[in-house]
């Protein structure tokens, strides 16, 4: 069973076996508009949690994408550079950036679930 967390700058992260995935939420891919230019970082980077970790550039705005947890970037979306409107069409699934082996499981548990992200929303609308 997966467990996604998101943090307040519209991350999300999901376990999937040893590894974590991440990417940015439906709520910002569309507060973006169309995503043109997306620039990952290298595997074998290691983030502290908040690092900016991707760039994402669309029709509106440029935009800094933070690590929620600390960890090494072990897999990025190489799909993302050349099709960057995969993140426009799948935010949270085909339009992940990148895979992160996490340092410390225990920091997700300072993210928000699904619906406690859900009620953070409302409140920044």
């Amino acid at each position: 069973m997966s467990q996604v967390r998101y943090t307040k700058d519209h991350e999300w992260i999901r376990l999937d076996g040893e590894a974590a995935v991440v990417g940015i939420t439906d709520y910002a891919q569309s507060q973006l508009g169309d995503v043109v230019y997306i620039e990952l970082p290298a595997t074998g980077t290691v983030l502290a949690q908040g690092d900016e970790a991707a760039v994402v550039e669309s029709v509106k705005a440029a935009s800094e994408v933070y690590a929620p947890v600390a960890g090494e970037v072990i897999a990025v979306n190489d799909r993302l550079v050349e099709t960057p409107a995969l993140v426009n069409d799948d935010a949270e699934g085909t339009g992940w950036f990148l895979k992160l082996k996490i340092t410390d499981a225990a920091a997700l548990d300072g993210l928000m679930s699904a619906e406690q992200y859900k009620h953070y929303l409302e409140t920044v609308n």
